[in-house]
């Protein structure tokens, strides 16, 4: 009788580090995905964010398409860029994915 209760004891006690287990797991997998995906990806956004709201006449950038060129104007959230001294185009402020420092357009 004796080994019984004792059998029946320790399966109760299997099942609440089990349930521990199953509380830990997900909260361990969420902070892996929070460390790994989603703070890198908030943190890139902030300072693209950041580069964007800085940029000003005369920066030279380079935009989504792959061209370069030096900002004429802003207007709100559009930019006019000089490809060349023929070629001015608007394309939103967001697509400028880098600032290049000044003198790199000649120098290429």
């Amino acid at each position: 009788m004796l080994l019984f209760i004792q059998a029946a004891h320790a399966a109760e006690t299997a099942g609440a580090t089990s349930l521990l287990g199953q509380i830990l797991l997900p909260v361990a997998f969420f902070a892996i995905f929070y460390f790994l995906v989603i703070r890198p990806q908030s943190k890139r956004t902030k300072e693209h964010r950041a580069m964007v709201s800085a940029l000003t006449v005369g920066s030279e950038i380079i935009f989504a398409g792959g061209l370069m060129g030096r900002i004429k104007h802003l207007e709100g959230d559009y930019a006019v860029v000089s490809l060349n001294n023929n070629t001015d185009i608007k394309v939103q402020r967001a697509s400028v994915i880098s600032v290049l420092p000044a003198g790199t357009i000649e120098s290429v």
